[in-house]
């Protein structure tokens, strides 16, 4: 009985210690087909005397630190960027009827005293939709062209060619559309559209030189390229606020009556430009 259990146990050691060298076997050729591992790139030592003390990159954002509290209004402005970036020619078409629309009923509020002189006028809004729709896109592709082209080593150098390239040429001819167009929409001959035209584009031009240079400097300085529209769209507003109440001026002006008197006929009154 004991040299059975001897014999038992030795079959057993003998047995373990097999298992032990197949195993051992298998896991130095697994290690051996393994490819070698790149070596660690060592890290450099950190000059404590310059790290603190080497400035980084100059940066031209906003918000930044002092502009925390505009993150809460942010959201909205993320979204329309988004949009911008999916589908560039919808999302300016849309923006410049809201715009031309906020900027009409702003001034036909101003001129009615918040409608309480005048009821609000639905052809006058229609007419400014069809405007802005029509100038969308030739205005976004010219401010895109703006954007990409007369970019100089000298940041104050690309902005002032850009700011003359565009009152020089940009603001002129749409200002001659703008009013042209509010002229012969509202049933005006050519010669009256001409009229208006000469009228009001002068005085429209020079007024924009107060405001638009510091709207275009600030843009292209600070304003990230998808934020662009919007922003300078919040400005338009009033702008556009402005170009209606003064095409309403020379509006007016066109149908101011004269009176013109006759030998023993009395006198009649007729519109400006009236045949008698």
């Amino acid at each position: 009985m004991s040299t059975s259990t001897f014999t038992t146990h030795r079959t057993l050691r003998n047995l373990h210690a097999t298992v032990h060298r197949n195993l051992s076997r298998q896991l130095r050729r697994h290690e051996s087909t393994k490819p070698p591992s790149a070596p660690k790139p060592a890290t450099p030592a950190r000059n404590l005397s310059t790290a603190s003390t080497t400035p980084g990159p100059k940066t031209w954002t906003i918000p930044g630190p002092a502009w925390s509290w505009i993150e809460p209004l942010m959201p909205p402005f993320r979204a329309y960027g988004r949009m911008q970036q999916r589908s560039p020619l919808l999302t300016q078409f849309e923006s410049s009827l809201t715009i031309y629309f906020l900027g009409d009923l702003s001034a036909q509020a101003v001129f009615s005293s918040g409608f309480k002189e005048a009821s609000y006028e639905p052809a006058r809004g229609l007419r400014a939709l069809l405007i802005g729709g029509l100038s969308s896109i030739p205005s976004y592709k010219w401010f895109m062209f703006l954007g990409q082209n007369f970019n100089y080593s000298s940041h104050l150098a690309s902005l002032a060619v850009k700011i003359l390239i565009n009152q020089t040429f940009f603001t002129p001819i749409f200002n001659t559309y703008f009013f042209g167009m509010q002229s012969l929409l509202s049933g005006s001959t050519l010669q009256e559209a001409k009229e208006r035209v000469i009228e009001t584009v002068p005085v429209s031009w020079r007024n924009s030189w107060k405001v638009w240079p510091a709207v275009t400097a600030f843009s292209f300085t600070f304003v990230p390229p998808q934020y662009r529209n919007v922003f300078a769209g919040g400005i338009a507003v009033g702008w556009q606020t402005y170009l209606s109440w003064l095409n309403k001026n020379a509006e007016g002006k066109g149908q101011k009556t004269v009176e013109v008197r006759g030998a023993g006929k009395g006198s009649v009154t007729v519109k400006k430009g009236q045949k008698t």
